[in-house]
């Protein structure tokens, strides 16, 4: 069976990011216990990877890199802010360590209403820095893996998919991982390794 929209795809995989002129660094990996699991045709990842995936077939392995504009896009010092320390406390009037702490990514809330993920950088005695690029902003990134199955969806998981509970997915490249529903990537989503490499760690102040 091959690849196409409205076929689930189970897949092991490694991530590399890294361009050529560098060496490549492993990020993350799928393995046969621990695979990657979801629905072509859904939005569940990247539209560069499903453009890659359709068409293969099962037992097929693949070997392909998608550039980070098409990816998580170049890396934005805007994203980088500073905030007040009070801004993070709890109903209990205190600072909330056990959910703010480095490293860590958490929901924030616009000034329009929308909730957003943003990593916790740093922590100071009255600020909290914290990023709101993807972990994985400005990174080139390469797949290698093999397909371990393909098969039709059913109409539960389909409905599932499209009306997911409110606990949050992970989003890690995949924009959304089926086998898991364990908060935003932190970086596990339902990988079996991932080196918890960030953008607010790379240097900026």
């Amino acid at each position: 069976m091959n690849i196409k929209n409205g076929k689930v795809v189970t897949c092991t995989y490694e991530l590399y990011v890294g361009g050529e002129q560098e060496k490549e660094e492993l990020m993350e990996k799928a393995t046969a216990s621990h695979p990657l699991t979801y629905c072509q045709g859904e939005g569940m990842m990247l539209p560069k990877f499903e453009e890659q995936m359709q068409g293969r077939a099962q037992g097929e392995t693949f070997d392909f890199r998608i550039g980070k504009l098409d990816a998580y896009g170049e890396y934005d010092e805007q994203g980088l802010m500073e905030l007040d320390k009070r801004l993070f406390y709890n109903g209990d009037g205190e600072f909330d360590e056990e959910r703010v702490f480095v490293g860590n990514i958490i929901p924030m809330n616009t000034t329009d209403g929308q909730i957003v993920n943003a990593q916790v950088c740093e922590i100071t005695n009255d600020k909290v820095t914290i990023d709101l690029n993807h972990p994985l902003a400005g990174e080139d990134l390469h797949f290698i893996g093999t397909i371990i199955e393909v098969r039709d969806v059913t109409p539960a998981e389909l409905d599932a998919i499209r009306h997911p509970h409110k606990c949050g997915h992970c989003k890690g490249h995949c924009n959304d991982c089926s086998n898991d529903c364990g908060g935003e990537h932190n970086k596990t989503c339902n990988k079996e390794n991932c080196n918890g490499k960030h953008s607010c760690n790379r240097g900026q102040a």
